[in-house]
């Protein structure tokens, strides 16, 4: 291999990384605003649970679990990307080492793919929460509403009881 063709190969993994680095910041915002999110019913329902709002909490907590499986595939996407990206970061080492000995391209190859393929898993990861994240705010939505009528309907002294 020319130091022109292995030149031509390292320009792959490294526009890669950068595409990918962009796609981590991608996931790192959806992760923090998940997390934010889950904060903020934790507290609503230690609140809720603290004023005697039986009800609530369970409306509550069903929330919760649903947000804690989007942070799941979030971080698996995370996960997953990550994993890839420096799965090129060795491919280049790898790259730099057919240099010295040839057979490393194989190597490199293999990591590549393996990387490529950690990637796709990982955007199906980001997809499927993607996908399911509108229709988890429009659950919230419901559930707020559910809340309102239920404190509408029930007498003052309902919510005072523990």
């Amino acid at each position: 291999m020319t130091n022109l063709e292995l030149f031509q190969t390292f320009v792959a993994p490294a526009i890669f990384i950068s595409a990918a680095g962009l796609l981590v910041l991608s996931i790192n915002v959806r992760l923090m605003g998940i997390v934010t999110r889950l904060r903020a019913f934790h507290k609503e329902k230690h609140t809720a649970k603290m004023a005697g709002k039986k009800q609530e909490v369970l409306i509550l907590q069903a929330q919760i679990k649903s947000i804690e499986n989007r942070a799941t595939k979030i971080k698996n996407a995370f996960f997953c990307t990550l994993l890839g990206i420096a799965g090129t970061m060795i491919t280049c080492l790898a790259l730099g080492l057919t240099l010295y000995v040839p057979q490393a391209f194989v190597v490199a190859t293999l990591i590549f793919v393996l990387s490529l393929l950690s990637m796709l898993v990982g955007m199906f990861f980001y997809v499927s929460e993607v996908a399911i994240g509108l229709s988890s705010e429009r659950e919230e939505e419901q559930l707020y509403e559910l809340m309102d009528v239920m404190s509408e309907s029930a007498p003052s002294s309902f919510y005072s009881e523990k």
